[in-house]
């Protein structure tokens, strides 16, 4: 079902829709067509995540992805919106190193980019950061549970917080965050349970991806949920093939070339 309304989504809509029960539909997005479509479908926010690295750029990990990339696709997400929140992840070091330069990169994305928010990964030891942008304007979005841009750190892509000691550490984490300004945490590869915790501790909502039904609302990549790849994360949906249709409409139109068939006269 489409959602009807043209208002454009901001960030306290979120925090209003937890306390109102309304779960909160996120998925990536990359470009202006997949945008678009996601807009009509009635998405609620749209992440201009720096996955971009691996679904389209072919790298392994989203740690080689630079600004420029993430720029140049939040451009081409937030040309194409009007409804949606458009949510630009920042890539790995164009925060960690302190707030200054944070807020010289987050408000790229926000004045050359289009994004309406931003999102960092980590828990307390970026709150300074998240306090800064907040104090400038720019909303932030938290992240935590498996952090991507520390896979090295964290050994692979693990679920996390599976002890009590590291459950404790991210619910602390989220209200670190919450404290200095995040207006919402994504909570990636985490026990269902440490998500419901997390989720019943804070005032603002949880975003979950493997995280559990008890999040306030969830995020998917975008080509995982469509079934463009042939082994996504266990935890995700898959609501198409469209791998498959593509791979057969690429051969037949193959064929067809290689025997003449297209195009005809």
């Amino acid at each position: 079902m489409s959602v009807k309304t043209e208002r454009p989504v901001r960030a306290p809509d979120l925090r209003r829709w937890k306390a109102d029960g309304r779960k909160i539909a996120m998925l990536t997005a990359y470009d202006a067509t997949s945008a678009r479509l996601l807009e009509a479908a009635g998405i609620d926010v749209l992440l201009v995540g720096d996955s971009l690295g691996m679904v389209v750029l072919g790298h392994e990990t989203t740690v080689p992805v630079t600004l420029a990339d993430v720029l140049h696709h939040t451009r081409a997400v937030s040309r194409a919106v009007r409804r949606p929140l458009v949510v630009a992840d920042m890539p790995f070091l164009t925060y960690q190193t302190g707030p200054a330069r944070a807020a010289a990169n987050a408000g790229k994305l926000i004045q050359e980019g289009g994004a309406t928010a931003v999102k960092l990964e980590g828990g307390k030891p970026i709150t300074p950061v998240v306090e800064r942008l907040t104090e400038i304007g720019i909303p932030v979005m938290g992240h935590l549970g498996l952090t991507p841009q520390s896979v090295h750190q964290l050994g692979g892509f693990r679920k996390q917080a599976k002890t009590e000691e590291a459950a404790e550490r991210l619910v602390e984490d989220a209200l670190e965050l919450e404290a200095a300004g995040a207006f919402a945490v994504v909570l990636e590869m985490i026990p269902p349970e440490v998500a419901r915790r997390a989720s019943a501790a804070l005032r603002i909502p949880t975003i979950g991806i493997g995280a559990g039904p008890d999040c306030d609302g969830q995020v998917l990549v975008t080509e995982d949920m469509l079934g463009v790849f042939e082994k996504p994360p266990s935890f995700v949906k898959q609501y198409a093939r469209i791998g498959d249709t593509m791979r057969e409409a690429f051969a037949r139109y193959a064929e067809d070339v290689r025997e003449g068939r297209f195009p005809q006269e």
